[in-house]
């Protein structure tokens, strides 16, 4: 397995409106993950979908694990108090796979709770247009008060349908693109001409389906080869669950877990504008082992979603550091908190 240098988390404060003379909200804070996806000016695959495919020309950073319920809730009461965006799916309350419970009278005093054993799960029913405005709240720093419009995507008039725009020249956080996604889930690493595997666990053999009992952390140096998929993670008395990130075994090269089953996650295909987005990675139903692999892809309306999809963001190298704003806010605030992602007894 290739080495790599761990980065610190990087830590958005969110929940600050009691700060701001807002109904108060708890203070959170929004750790996230990132690991470098190096070899800058690899080669691309020419035996998966599409064809060529993998080739980036810059270092990037992506997110380690996916988007997890508990940091979209975070999301969701530092912007959503009013929903103006409709960033929330109600059936993220009621699907027994899904994760937030919305509460509150009404517009502008809605409020967000995760679900019982949902927090560290991945994030679903969330759509291309609900990422994009993940991304420019990160890129505007991540308090109550940024903005989820502009930054890393020009969304107009409160978007939430139809062409999905291009991601601006500038952004910090963002849609990893289809190329980047593959890369980071198949690439070998190491050097610039290292090959690709098949599947994102370092392997050309299929993962195992993990079940609620099975144990996903590599330990002693060794990869794990399992996935969350053929609905065999039967927990919460459902037959077959989304899992906890990171648990399902089998990094890719770049230490990056779950981007094969669990939840299939948003990729901005070629990153320009277009009616429909990409989806990559399998998901927690599918049966057949090759919907992981590197020759499966998907493409879809931007504002789908459903209990399979999720995503996972990308960012500059180095990860950029919150606003100045937001880290004074987060010397103000009590009751904070930082997220951290904790393996479970339960999947």
């Amino acid at each position: 397995m290739m080495s790599f240098a761990r980065l610190p988390r990087v830590v958005f404060m969110s929940g600050v409106a009691a700060l701001l003379g807002s109904p108060a909200v708890p203070a959170h804070a929004v750790t996230i993950d990132w690991r470098t996806v190096g070899d800058p000016g690899n080669a691309a695959d020419t035996t998966g979908s599409p064809s060529p495919a993998g080739a980036v020309a810059d270092a990037f950073q992506i997110m380690k694990f996916e988007f997890t319920n508990q940091q979209y809730t975070d999301f969701l009461n530092a912007v959503a108090a009013t929903d103006t965006y409709s960033l929330y799916d109600t059936t993220m309350g009621t699907g027994p796979r899904s994760g937030i419970e919305k509460s509150g009278p009404g517009p502008g005093l809605w409020r967000y709770s995760v679900r019982p054993n949902m927090g560290d799960k991945p994030v679903n029913y969330v759509n291309w247009f609900d990422a994009a405005r993940v991304a420019n709240w990160l890129h505007n720093g991540a308090t109550s008060s940024s903005s989820t419009e502009t930054g890393a995507y020009t969304l107009v008039n409160g978007q939430t349908s139809g062409l999905a725009p291009a991601r601006n020249a500038n952004a910090k956080f963002y849609i990893p693109t289809e190329d980047q996604v593959y890369k980071a889930a198949y690439y070998k690493g190491g050097s610039t001409n290292a090959g690709y595997w098949d599947y994102a666990t370092q392997s050309d053999t299929a993962p195992t389906p993990v079940t609620s009992g099975s144990t996903g952390i590599g330990s002693a140096g060794g990869v794990l080869n399992l996935a969350n998929y053929k609905d065999a993670a039967d927990w919460n008395g459902q037959n077959g669950n989304v899992t906890t990130v990171g648990t399902n075994g089998g990094p890719s090269a770049y230490d990056l877990y779950d981007m094969g089953g669990n939840v299939q996650e948003w990729n901005d295909l070629t990153g320009t504008t277009n009616s429909s987005r990409g989806l990559r990675g399998g998901n927690w139903t599918d049966f057949f082992p090759e919907d992981l692999s590197s020759s499966s892809r998907n493409t879809y309306d931007p504002s789908f979603a459903n209990d399979t999809i999720g995503f996972r963001l990308a960012a500059l190298v180095p990860v950029p550091e919150p606003s100045t704003y937001a880290m004074a806010l987060a010397g103000l605030a009590c009751g904070g908190y930082s997220l951290f992602f904790r393996r479970r007894s339960d999947r």
